[in-house]
C-alpha cells in the first residue's frame, strides 16, 4: 500500500524534518541535518506538495530515479514541484539518510509581488522528474550559494526588507535555472534530435491514419505523451531545436497536408474533416491565418 504524504506548510515540513523554523512561509534545508528516513517498509511514497520545492539530489541520494543515462552532467540533480503536484518516490527497504538541500516556499510568500505574477512563465515546474535539471559542479556551487543567500537572510529575523530581499534571492536561483535548462537542451543536442524525428515521424503517421476523425486534431499533449515527456518538456524542447513552437509545428504539418488535399478535388468540408477539425470554419480561419487566403482561393491560384 502506497504512503502519502502531505506537504502543507512550512511549519509541518520543518517539523518532520528536525528543522528549527526561521519564517512561516519559507525554508532551506540541508537534508544531512535531518534524521533518517524510515518509511516502515513502503515500497513508495507518494507526495502532495501544497508549496513551491525545489531539491538539489546528491548523486549517491539513490531516492528517486531520474534517468540519469540521457545526461552529461553528474554532480547533482534539480527538481522542482509547485502546489497541487504530486511525485512518487521508490523507497529502499531500510533507514537511509537522506543528503542534499531543498528550498521549499508557500506561495503566499510572493503573491503581490513580480515574482508572484511571472512564475508561471517558469515552465519546469511543470516538468517530470525524469526530466529534472542536471548541474555541473560550478552550477551547483552557485546554487548552493543562492540557497545560502537565502537562508542567512531567514536567520536574520523578519523585518521590513526581509520580503523583498528573499523573494528577490528566489528569483535570482530560478533564473541561474532558466539559463541551465537552456544549456541542457544544447548538451543534449543528439537526444533531442532524435526525439525531434520521433515526433515529425509520428506527426507524418498520425495524418495517414484514422486518428483525425477519431481523436481530432493533433495535440502537443499527445505526441508529448507518446514519447513520454511532459508536455511543457517537450513544448520546449521543440522551441529549441526548431525556433517554432510545437503547436506552431503541428499548424504547419496541417496546412501542408491541407494543400495537398484541396488538389484531390475535395470540398473544404471533406478536407476539415480528414484533418481532424470539428468545424469547417475554424480550418478555413486557420488556412487564412497561416496562408493569407482561403482553401478555395489558394486552389485557384495554383
Amino acid at each position: 500500500m502506497e504512503t502519502v504524504f502531505k506537504i502543507e506548510n512550512i511549519s509541518q515540513y520543518n517539523s518532520d524534518l528536525n528543522q528549527k523554523t526561521l519564517h512561516p512561509l519559507i525554508t532551506v534545508v540541508d537534508f544531512s541535518t535531518a534524521p533518517p528516513r524510515n518509511w516502515k517498509g513502503a515500497p513508495s511514497v507518494r507526495f502532495q506538495y501544497d508549496m513551491y520545492a525545489i531539491f538539489l539530489k546528491d548523486v549517491k541520494c539513490g531516492d528517486i530515479r531520474y534517468g540519469r543515462e540521457y545526461y552529461d552532467y553528474q554532480a547533482g540533480t534539480l527538481v522542482f514541484f509547485a502546489p497541487g503536484q504530486v511525485a512518487d518516490y521508490d523507497m529502499p527497504s531500510e533507514p537511509y539518510q537522506p543528503i542534499g538541500h531543498g528550498l521549499v516556499f508557500h506561495p503566499d510568500l510572493i503573491h503581490g509581488t513580480t515574482l508572484g505574477k511571472m512564475i508561471q512563465d517558469y515552465g519546469f515546474f511543470s516538468y517530470k522528474s525524469n526530466e529534472a535539471l542536471h548541474i555541473s559542479d560550478d552550477e551547483r556551487q552557485v546554487v548552493l550559494d543562492c540557497f545560502d543567500k537565502i537562508y542567512r537572510e531567514l536567520k536574520q529575523g523578519v523585518d521590513k526588507h526581509s520580503k523583498k530581499l528573499i523573494v528577490s534571492n528566489i528569483e535570482l536561483f530560478l533564473n541561474y535555472c532558466e539559463r541551465y535548462y537552456d544549456r541542457q537542451f544544447i548538451t543534449r543536442e543528439k537526444a533531442n534530435n532524435g526525439i525531434l524525428a520521433n515526433f515529425e515521424e509520428m506527426l507524418n503517421d498520425y495524418f495517414q491514419s484514422e486518428k483525425p476523425q477519431l481523436l481530432g486534431l493533433p495535440s502537443v499533449a499527445y505526441f508529448a505523451d507518446e514519447l513520454h515527456l511532459s508536455a511543457n518538456y517537450f513544448g520546449d524542447l521543440i522551441k529549441k531545436e526548431t525556433g517554432k513552437s510545437a503547436k506552431e509545428y503541428i499548424q504547419i504539418k496541417t496546412i501542408d497536408i491541407a494543400k495537398e488535399k484541396i488538389f484531390e478535388d475535395k470540398t473544404v468540408n471533406e478536407i476539415a474533416y480528414d484533418l481532424g477539425f470539428k468545424y469547417p470554419q475554424h480550418f478555413t480561419r486557420l488556412f487564412k491565418q497561416k496562408v493569407g487566403m482561403s482553401p478555395m482561393e489558394w486552389r485557384g491560384v495554383n
